[in-house]
């Protein structure tokens, strides 16, 4: 079985047309360099979901939750169709799915009562054998059918339960910060990047405020003995595990 790296490229690196084009040459060096299938999982372009909900106020006072998740599902997409042109305008044989497709969903954990996601690989292993990047929404499930968003953030559960179901060789979240710091580099300048964490210390950073990388995610990757590589396009970043 070949392996399979998880991508994530969050909404700081799309920011418009030319990030979809560095992205795409990302994806197509990080396929020279490690012959791998990969999954790339993107968010929303920066500031479109906002874009979205500020649309959606403007004509009630009122959105119910269906209706809600729906219009911020529309980011999600466009960015998937987005990211598959500019992969296949790059040279590489590409496919993008849509969340039914890609078959993430939302069940509880009867043991907690928490929500968990799963997945059966199946049919997305199939495409990854036929592609060499498989594009997928990140932030989005199905319960029951319906459409469901994971929270802020949730694009990293996405790709850190992706990784999981499919076994993956490794999962990064691509960011526009070069990985955990010892504190704010926009406020402290003498903040230095750290090149490794546990997962108990990048829990409790999310509890204490650091938006990093998701909390669900950070849990996600702990219970499956998931290491995270957190980065920028142009850094190592900072290992999680």
């Amino acid at each position: 079985m070949a392996d399979i790296a998880v991508l994530k490229l969050g909404g700081s690196v799309l920011s418009g047309v030319g990030s979809y084009q560095r992205a795409a040459a990302f994806l197509r060096d990080e396929l020279a360099r490690t012959r791998t299938g990969i999954v790339a999982v993107v968010s929303a372009q920066f500031g479109h979901t906002e874009r979205l909900w500020s649309e959606a106020c403007s004509l009630t006072d009122v959105v119910d939750d269906d209706a809600r998740d729906l219009l911020w599902s529309t980011g999600e997409v466009r960015s998937v169709a987005l990211l598959t042109m500019a992969v296949r305008a790059a040279g590489l044989t590409a496919v993008g799915l849509n969340v039914h497709e890609t078959g993430l969903r939302v069940e509880a954990r009867m043991w907690t009562g928490a929500e968990g996601l799963v997945l059966n690989p199946l049919s997305l292993r199939s495409a990854i054998g036929r592609h060499d990047v498989v594009v997928v929404p990140g932030f989005l499930a199905t319960c029951r059918q319906q459409l469901v968003t994971l929270g802020r953030g949730g694009s990293d559960w996405s790709a850190v339960a992706l990784a999981t179901a499919l076994r993956a060789s490794r999962c990064e979240l691509i960011k526009d910060v070069p990985g955990y710091f010892t504190a704010d580099p926009q406020t402290s300048p003498d903040a230095m990047l750290i090149n490794a964490l546990d997962y108990v210390t990048a829990l409790e950073m999310a509890d204490a405020g650091c938006p990093l990388v998701q909390r669900q995610a950070i849990d996600e990757a702990r219970r499956a003995h998931l290491p995270l590589i957190v980065r920028s396009f142009d850094s190592l970043g900072t290992r999680v595990a």
